[in-house]
């Protein structure tokens, strides 16, 4: 990536606790799609003044899957596959991450979650381009060249690794993004409302047909949990069936043996 560090390959993390109730989603719940793209999108159609440049973000089913990937390991850092474009989607060239975690489950919903993340657009300033406080998930989120979001929530039985938590049944819900934002020396996106949309523009967004057009993926990171264990379980079958079957093969061959040469003498005859 050369001297264009991804910044969202470092820990933009966010943690939380408290109650409400909610049920945890699948990825491919309608509901799940919709809040996520529609909470992202108000943030984006949001900034001040309107940009010129935002893309209107809609759902990626292959980086939900990546997110769903690294929200099975429970653990409350950054995806250590990021740098490796080909390991965390088949055909992005780049992928930004989110990640929120807190407990007890019925904690989690979407719009809080994401909120927590715009929340931190009061520690962004604009005409510096810097932070006082963490701001990389508002950045991400309002990155004007991430049009394609997928997301995941994961129920965390045993606790989310690397938090004050551990221990306690845990949610942790992970958002990956397409194409990656927050680089190095880059504004999140320019003024002028839409002036450099090279589609529609609606509410402050640029929308177009080809780039929100939805995609299909039959497809697994080689480290999703899920996968890894599936895999072993397989060869590990394989090996049990290897050793009772070979046993079994050899008996029946001496069996058959004895019988043929009990009922049919003859058959063993040379002359």
């Amino acid at each position: 990536m050369g001297s264009a560090v991804w910044m969202s390959l470092w820990a933009w993390i966010i943690l939380d606790s408290g109650v409400c109730s909610v049920s945890l989603p699948e990825i491919t719940d309608g509901k799940f799609i919709d809040e996520c793209v529609s909470e992202h999108n108000r943030a984006r159609s949001s900034v001040s003044p309107a940009a010129s440049d935002m893309l209107y973000m809609t759902w990626d089913a292959g980086l939900a899957i990546t997110a769903r990937a690294w929200a099975r390991h429970c653990l409350f850092e950054h995806n250590t596959y990021l740098d490796d474009a080909r390991r965390v989607h088949p055909t992005f060239s780049s992928v930004g991450e989110n990640i929120w975690a807190g407990y007890p489950p019925s904690f989690f919903n979407v719009a809080s979650a994401v909120k927590k993340w715009v929340d931190e657009k009061q520690e962004y300033d604009y005409n510096s381009n810097r932070c006082t406080k963490v701001c990389g998930h508002y950045t991400q989120v309002v990155w004007a060249g991430s049009y394609k979001v997928g997301c995941a929530a994961q129920l965390c039985p045993n606790g989310v690794k690397s938090t004050n938590f551990d221990t306690e049944e845990g949610v942790i819900f992970v958002c990956n993004y397409a194409l990656a934002g927050n680089v190095i020396g880059r504004k999140p996106y320019l003024y002028g409302p839409c002036s450099k949309c090279d589609g529609i523009c609606e509410g402050n967004l640029c929308r177009n047909p080809k780039r929100d057009s939805q995609k299909s993926y039959n497809w697994t990171p080689d480290w999703d949990p899920a996968k890894v264990n599936s895999d072993n379980a397989a060869e590990g079958s394989s090996y049990v069936a290897v050793l009772v079957v070979r046993p079994i093969a050899l008996i029946a061959t001496f069996i058959a043996a004895y019988a043929v040469r009990h009922f049919y003498p003859d058959v063993f005859c040379y002359e």
